[in-house]
């Protein structure tokens, strides 16, 4: 049966996509920003209270993938913290200045997260050599590539995902992600054959205040998982 894995980036969040049914639940933070990793509370108030196998990012900041050794040491606190707590795996990523994997850090992060399951997200899609990259995130022990086949959405880049898929020949799972909607998921599936596929299943919903002090420019809506489009995605997967 395929897999499918929500992005969720709200306490919230993760508590729909657990109703509704979602394989797996990415942990994340600051949606606008690409994810970042979650606070301790919002860990800890998750892990209590669902059952389903949660990943949890490991992104000190927005920006770029290459990290000082301030911001790795973050890292690796975050990890060990993650351990301590009891989560299913860790999501992270991690390159060099001139667009390699680095494959020194990635490994001392992969070894210091065991037993826990590793994905390398989506600094892969701003990697060079991408088969070469998948050689070298293979030996450091990761078990997942997140990957939109280094194109804006991962239908754009299912040709690409087919070629990792074919080339990693079951030693590591590609799971494609980006701009992944019921729409087109079966598209994607069908075309790449992969067995996981990640989706933020996101919607955009009015936010609870009442009052605004219009001087400020906030946002007036907020995102949040929409139960009907995992529901929607998880239907088309049981019939692939």
């Amino acid at each position: 049966m395929k897999l499918l894995e929500i992005a969720v980036f709200s306490i919230e969040s993760a508590f729909i996509a657990a109703s509704a049914g979602a394989n797996r639940i990415e942990l994340c933070e600051n949606y606008e920003n690409g994810g970042t990793t979650p606070s301790f509370g919002y860990l800890k108030t998750v892990r209590k209270a669902i059952d389903v196998p949660l990943f949890v990012m490991i992104c000190p900041r927005a920006g770029d993938f290459v990290y000082s050794e301030s911001e790795f040491n973050a890292m690796k606190a975050d990890i060990q913290l993650c351990k301590q707590i009891g989560f299913d795996g860790v999501v992270l990523g991690i390159l060099l200045p001139d667009g390699h994997i680095d494959i020194k850090r990635t490994l001392q992060l992969v070894t210091l997260a065991y037993p826990m399951e590793v994905t390398f997200h989506r600094a892969f899609d701003r990697c060079i050599a991408p088969l070469e990259a998948l050689e070298q995130i293979i030996s450091c022990g990761c078990q997942r590539i997140l990957t939109s086949g280094q194109h804006l959405t991962a239908l754009e880049g299912k040709n690409l995902i087919k070629q990792l898929i074919v080339a990693a020949d079951n030693r590591i799972k590609i799971v494609p992600g980006g701009g992944v909607r019921s729409k087109n998921i079966a598209e994607l599936m069908l075309f790449t054959q992969a067995d996981e596929v990640h989706s933020s299943a996101k919607q955009t919903i009015a936010a609870a205040t009442n009052f605004w002090v219009e001087a400020m420019h906030d946002r007036k809506e907020k995102i949040i998982a929409d139960t009907k489009e995992i529901n929607e995605m998880l239907s088309i997967l049981h019939q692939l």
